[in-house]
């Protein structure tokens, strides 16, 4: 697909966003083909700036975006922002309750203003008694039960990405996706919401029905009684692991066809899943004993040939060499903008859809600061006196 015809093409995005699930929420639009024109404060994003574990945020979710530095507490620069949003399709923010209210950025007279805009708010919480509250993705992860089935019974850990940020943005974008085809109905606008904390309850529902089914409360993933017979880390040969997931009837005979494992093939008492779960202390240590003796390069090929799911113990830097990332255009290259690391490439996921084959690139780079304010500002119809006159006064950047 060339720009033109990517699906969200002529979807304009105004994003008043920082940290993760706001830009996670903009990059997917951003991919999909939307004009996304990320508004910053002076000097840029301070999520750009940030270390440890955040230091990933900034390049992973601003690509395919436009950067504009404007101080929004000057007149100048909070009407730029308004002349913006005034012809556009989405606004995207995740500050703080009523912090956006407080700047005249807010649902009702941004809808004043634009009848047709749909207007993305991305919270800690949905309406209700904690909606004033501020929330992190940990600080949910902990509050919805996510961190207990996560860690282990006397340690909740919480999951190993920003999988709440991340996932609470994409539902933001189901929301602004089914507003837009609202709107072509209605000719109006909405406010959409999405929550970190609905968010964290809706992907522990299945632990929520598991107790409603069963009578009892569910244990940490860590301590669980698998629903299958097999479904563990091994160990192979040369202290390498692997993953193994037989999870049904059918992938049983395979395995034990793969395997040579005539015994348990012609045993009749392990023909059906809850049978074998009952004898796992049997079936494991003979597993065992034979994966030990294999490479996990040897188990795999087996493993593939059965159609069993299988998965090496990875950590995030195999990733960058994934055969199948590297060879299927899952990886985008970009050049990143802040610190000692400035100009260096690297290669990150790309967005895990393909429509008619067709997977999503990385059309723009990792904008640098306020890089598109010229441009941007001259489409609004300021003139080269009016930009410079804006910079000298520090409205924009």
């Amino acid at each position: 697909m060339n720009e033109s015809t990517l699906p969200l093409s002529g979807i304009k995005v105004i994003e008043l966003t920082h940290m993760v699930m706001g830009p996670a929420t903009g990059v997917i639009l951003a991919d999909l083909g939307a004009d996304v024109t990320k508004i910053e404060p002076l000097g840029g994003d301070n999520t750009r700036r940030l270390k440890g574990s955040g230091a990933g945020y900034f390049p992973m979710y601003n690509r395919n975006k436009k950067s504009v530095c404007v101080n929004m507490k000057s007149e100048d620069g909070l009407n730029v922002v308004k002349q913006l949003i005034k012809d556009a399709d989405v606004v995207i923010e995740n500050f703080r309750p009523g912090a956006m209210d407080k700047l005249g950025l807010g649902y009702e007279a941004l809808s004043e203003l634009n009848p047709r805009l749909i207007y993305c708010s991305l919270k800690g919480f949905l309406s209700g008694p904690y909606q004033h509250r501020t929330a992190l993705d940990e600080v949910v992860q902990m509050m919805g039960g996510l961190a207990y089935m996560t860690g282990l019974p006397d340690k909740p850990m919480r999951a190993g990405s920003s999988v709440i940020d991340i996932t609470g943005g994409m539902f933001g974008v189901i929301g602004i996706l089914s507003a837009i085809e609202k709107r072509h109905t209605t000719g109006k606008g909405s406010l959409v919401s999405s929550s970190l904390f609905e968010t964290t309850a809706f992907m522990v529902g299945q632990h929520m029905a598991q107790e409603a089914v069963s009578g009892t409360a569910p244990l940490p993933m860590s301590v669980r009684q698998s629903a299958w017979s097999v479904y563990d880390i091994f160990h192979c040969k040369n202290d390498e692991r692997i993953f193994v997931g037989v999870v049904s009837d059918t992938l049983w005979k395979s395995f034990c066809k793969e395997f040579e494992l005539t015994e348990f093939e012609q045993d009749a008492s392990l023909d059906l899943n809850n049978k074998r779960v009952e004898q796992r202390d049997r079936i494991l240590p003979v597993i065992q004993a034979l994966f030990s003796k294999l490479t996990a390069d040897e188990l795999s090929k087996k493993l593939d040939r059965a159609g069993i799911p299988f998965a090496p113990i990875n950590t995030p830097h195999d990733l960058f060499d994934d055969e199948h990332l590297n060879n299927a255009n899952g990886l985008v290259e970009l050049t990143l903008t802040e610190g000692d690391t400035a100009g260096k490439k690297t290669r990150l996921p790309a967005l895990p859809l393909e429509i008619n084959g067709h997977k999503f690139s990385a059309r723009r780079d990792l904008p640098q600061p306020s890089q598109d304010i010229d441009q941007v500002l001259k489409d609004l119809g300021y003139t080269c006196d009016q930009i410079n006159a804006f910079k000298e006064s520090k409205s924009v950047g």
